[in-house]
């Protein structure tokens, strides 16, 4: 299956039906008056969460809906039947913005919710809603409003909670590889990875999602190589494992390298909990691994990981504490949605406690 993280997508929904001009017109009834129905609502269109999806591949082949039309009014008092509904399902972690790019309408977490993209039109009245003791035959009816119609952009992001950053080649496919079910294109060139990975992991009955996002390199965020796209992917990660490659010879300026184009492309991003690694250590010698090691521990203010995807060296040691990051990350989370909860469910004032006095009440 192919992968597509961004679409654009036009929208409209269904006009609404035209009322009926009509009168009753029957044997022995001799003022029969009117009886002309209402148009029906045109079909909204509405964006849904569904899970078992992971790209917008969908889209890139259709990128046009439209909701139905409202049945039209008609004698006999019969109103209109509503326009059919249209339903865009995405996949979560998918963001929904208005067409100039920054405005967004909504951001779909969880499966099953639902969004209202564009209301259908409203029904127009038939005659018979006319009717009054002054004007007891009224020959006027009104259309169905037109519906929305718009264009909107629909990025995905993956939910993942932790993203492997780092040059390309560092070894991060080779790493999801080891320590997931998933199955990565891997080679010796740079720019194997073009499009981003997500794996499951399972450490000491815990599990966790990992993200593989393409490489970066310098002038990743003015577009050079692949750009910074993929960066998206792993905004909503709760941890990030920075993979250095051991055999090349600044491992501080390839870690530097990544850390400028994470706080260029978002602070936040870089701000976020990192795991420093030394990657493919099978390949240098014991003695200048640990000088790398070193250099690398007075720049990043943490102690590197060593690590070796191929022989397992130091593996079951990242994933633990990949782990334990993961749950600090998702206990944070918690508690700041809870106390968000909080602050949006204020409890209502009782009376005589909102701060007047009931004497002051002369309304």
């Amino acid at each position: 299956m192919k992968f597509l993280d961004q679409a654009k997508v036009y929208v409209r929904s269904g006009d609404g039906g035209a009322g009926a001009v009509s009168f009753r017109r029957e044997k022995f009834i001799e003022f029969g008056g009117p009886d002309g129905g209402d148009g029906g609502r045109g079909g909204d269109v509405w964006a849904e969460c569904v899970g078992g999806l992971n790209t917008l591949i969908d889209y890139r082949y259709q990128q046009h809906f439209k909701a139905k039309t409202g049945g039209h009014g008609m004698g006999r008092d019969r109103h209109g039947a509503k326009g059919g509904d249209v339903v865009l399902k995405v996949p979560v972690g998918t963001q929904i913005i208005e067409e100039d790019g920054e405005t967004l309408i909504a951001d779909m977490v969880e499966i099953g919710q639902r969004v209202l993209l564009a209301k259908g039109g409203n029904g127009g009245f038939g005659n018979a809603y006319f009717k009054t003791s002054t004007n007891q035959a009224p020959r006027r009816a009104n259309p169905g409003l037109p519906g929305e119609e718009k264009w909107l952009w629909l990025r995905l992001k993956l939910i993942a909670d932790a993203g492997l950053v780092g040059l390309p080649n560092a070894g991060k496919s080779t790493f999801l590889a080891r320590t997931t079910a998933a199955k990565p294109k891997i080679a010796d060139y740079p720019f194997t990875t073009l499009h981003p990975g997500l794996g499951v992991v399972r450490i000491d009955a815990r599990e966790f999602v990992l993200a593989d996002i393409p490489g970066l390199i310098e002038g990743a965020h003015e577009g050079v190589g692949l750009g910074d796209r993929f960066l998206g992917h792993v905004e909503r990660c709760g941890v990030l494992l920075h993979l250095v490659d051991a055999s090349q010879d600044d491992v501080v300026g390839a870690w530097r390298t990544v850390r400028a184009e994470l706080d260029a492309y978002d602070e936040a991003l870089g701000d976020k909990p990192e795991i420093v690694a030394l990657s493919k250590c099978e390949l240098v010698p014991e003695d200048e691994l640990a000088a790398k090691a070193r250099k690398l521990k007075r720049a990043a203010k943490a102690t590197p990981i060593l690590l070796s995807a191929v022989t397992g060296t130091g593996v079951e040691a990242m994933l633990r504490a990949m782990a334990t990051a993961v749950e600090t990350s998702r206990a944070e989370n918690d508690e700041s949605r809870a106390a968000t909860a909080t602050r949006i469910w204020q409890p209502l004032p009782r009376d005589g406690d909102d701060g007047r006095d009931d004497d002051d009440d002369d309304y």
